[in-house]
């Protein structure tokens, strides 16, 4: 389960999983504990990542000024770039993806929509951001028809991700973003999460067990 909070609340979120017998990642968080926490239900073999501020796994996104946007959850623009920002992409991640695209509009603002507005800024400022996107918007489209969809939603969904890549492609590019697009798959644009046991007991493992996520 991945949830996002404030920096400034590490230390009720500590409060809140521990009083509800999760274990935390004792090294990970100590060392980390300022942008990410981990937590395990050791029982049922449940994890718990809980990002401050900044989701930073292939490419890094500050989100601290977008999580009061929605009451309950990130905005759907960001849930998205959750996923789509992912270099080695599973099919897990694609079918989250056209959930998404399957029950909402792309427009300019986050209100009951995505907002591709502010998914193309992020692209535009950031070449790197950009590929990945627009190679996994492809990857989407590509896998589409060997999802068992409606053919209407096929539709939608398709109609919806071809307007948010055109809204990328349409977001004006600086000259530093041309730059770096002149690069382009020369120079290395993502990073590469390291490895980790999805649930560790660190009350119980040695410190050789703590590896960074």
């Amino acid at each position: 389960m991945d949830f996002m909070g404030h920096s400034r609340q590490s230390r009720e979120i500590k409060q809140l999983f521990t009083s509800l017998d999760y274990v935390p990642r004792d090294k990970f968080n100590a060392i980390q504990g300022y942008r990410r926490l981990i937590f395990n239900d050791i029982a049922n073999q449940r994890r718990v990542d809980v990002f401050l501020d900044v989701f930073e796994m292939c490419h890094s996104f500050n989100f601290r000024d977008r999580l009061e946007v929605d009451a309950k959850t990130i905005p759907l623009a960001d849930m998205l770039v959750t996923k789509i920002q992912i270099i080695d992409v599973n099919e897990k991640d694609l079918k989250d993806a056209v959930c998404i695209f399957a029950d909402y509009d792309v427009g300019a603002s986050d209100k009951e929509m995505i907002n591709g507005a502010y998914i193309a800024n992020l692209c535009a400022s950031d070449w790197g951001v950009y590929k990945t996107f627009m190679m996994n918007l492809d990857r989407l489209l590509a896998k589409l028809d060997d999802f068992s969809l409606e053919d209407n939603i096929k539709t939608s969904v398709r109609a919806r991700v071809n307007k948010l890549r055109t809204m990328i492609e349409d977001k004006p590019k600086d000259f530093k973003w041309k730059m770096r697009a002149r690069i382009g798959e020369k120079m290395k644009w993502y990073e590469l999460p390291e490895a980790d046991k999805e649930v560790v007991d660190s009350r119980m493992v040695g410190e050789g067990a703590q590896t960074k996520s």
